[in-house]
C-alpha cells in the first residue's frame, strides 16, 4: 500500500486520488465535529476521542509501521507544540463566541493562509483563476459566518475576543496543515507519520480534562467511551485522508478541498441533527462549494 501510494506522487492519477482523498476527508471532518456535539461537553468528548485514538494507535505504531527515522523526532516534537497551540486557541475561541459564528472564520482564515504558506514552503503557485475560487469559497465562509451573528444572541459581548481568537485558530490551521504536509514527506513511509502522530498528539486533552472525566459516574462514562471510539475511527481517516492528499499532490489544493467540510457540516446538521437551514445558508454553502470546484478546474 505504501509503495503503490509513494508511486502516485507527482503524477495525473496521483492528482485525481488526492482530489478524492481530501474531498472524503471533508465529509469525515463534518462527522467528526458533529460527535462532538450531543450529551456531553464538546471538550470532554474531544479528550476521550483524542485519548481513544492514542490508545489504539500505540500498538499499530509499535508493532506494525516501519520506525520512525531519526530525524522525524524533532518534527514530531514540533508537531505536538503546534497542534497544541491550535487546540488550545479553537477553545478560547468557542468558549467566548458562539460555534456557528467561529467556526466558519477559522475553517476560512485556514486555507488562505496555507495557500500563501504553500507557496513559500513547496513553492506552489496558484493560478489567477484558482485564487479567484479561494475568493468566491471565502466569500461563502465569511458569509455564512456574518449571516449567523446577525442571528446570534447569546456571548454578544465577547464576540471579538471570540473571533480574534478564531483567526488565530485558522493561522494555527494553516500552520499544522503545512507542517504535518512537510513532516510526511519527510519519511519514507506515510503511515508511519500518521501512526506516529495520532499517539504524539493524543495526551494534551486528556490531560487537561482527566479531573472532568474522572468525576464522571458509570452510566455516563461508557457512552463517552463509546462516542470516544467512534470519533478516534472517524480521525485516523479523515486525518490520513487529508494528509495523504497533501504528500500525492499540492497542499494548498487539498486544504482548499477541506475547507468544503462546512458545507458537510451543514448538511448533517440539515438531515441528521434536525437543524434549520435556509435559503441563505443555502445560497452562501453553494458558493463554497462552487469556489472548491473553481480552484479545482482552474489548476
Amino acid at each position: 500500500m505504501s509503495a503503490w501510494l509513494v508511486g502516485l506522487e507527482g503524477t495525473a492519477a496521483g492528482h485525481n486520488v488526492a482530489m478524492l482523498l481530501a474531498l472524503a476527508a471533508a465529509v469525515l471532518h463534518a462527522i467528526f465535529g458533529a460527535l462532538q456535539k450531543g450529551r456531553h461537553d464538546p471538550w470532554l468528548s474531544r479528550a476521550m476521542i483524542d485519548l481513544c485514538y492514542g490508545v489504539m494507535a500505540l500498538p499499530v505504531a509499535l508493532f506494525v509501521v516501519p520506525w520512525p527515522e531519526p530525524h522525524m523526532w524533532p518534527i514530531f516534537a514540533g508537531v505536538f507544540v503546534i497542534h497544541a497551540g491550535y487546540k488550545l486557541a479553537q477553545a478560547a475561541s468557542y468558549d467566548r463566541g458562539a460555534y456557528t459564528v467561529v467556526y466558519p472564520v477559522v475553517r476560512g482564515t485556514g486555507p488562505l493562509f496555507t495557500v500563501i504558506g504553500a507557496g513559500f514552503l513547496f513553492g506552489e503557485h496558484f493560478s489567477p483563476g484558482q485564487w479567484g475560487g479561494v475568493g468566491v469559497l471565502l466569500a461563502g465562509i465569511f458569509g455564512l459566518a456574518a449571516y449567523n451573528l446577525r442571528t446570534v444572541t447569546l456571548e454578544r459581548d465577547t464576540m471579538v475576543p471570540a473571533l480574534a481568537f478564531a483567526v488565530l485558530t485558522g493561522l494555527f490551521v494553516a500552520l499544522y496543515t503545512t507542517y504535518d504536509a512537510y513532516g510526511i514527506r519527510a519519511t519514507a513511509d506515510p503511515f508511519t507519520f500518521l501512526a506516529w502522530f495520532f499517539v504524539v498528539d493524543a495526551w494534551l486533552m486528556p490531560a487537561l480534562a482527566w479531573r472532568r472525566i474522572a468525576r464522571i459516574g458509570s452510566s455516563e462514562l461508557l457512552p463517552l467511551v463509546g462516542r470516544g471510539m467512534i470519533g478516534a475511527v472517524v480521525a485516523f481517516f479523515s486525518f490520513g485522508c487529508v494528509m495523504l492528499a497533501t504528500r500525492l499532490d499540492k497542499v494548498g489544493e487539498a486544504a482548499v478541498l477541506r475547507e468544503t467540510s462546512t458545507v458537510f457540516a451543514a448538511l448533517i446538521g440539515w438531515l441528521v441533527l434536525g437543524e434549520k437551514v435556509g435559503p441563505v445558508r443555502a445560497a452562501l454553502m453553494a458558493l463554497i462549494a462552487a469556489g472548491a470546484v473553481i480552484v479545482e478546474m482552474a489548476g
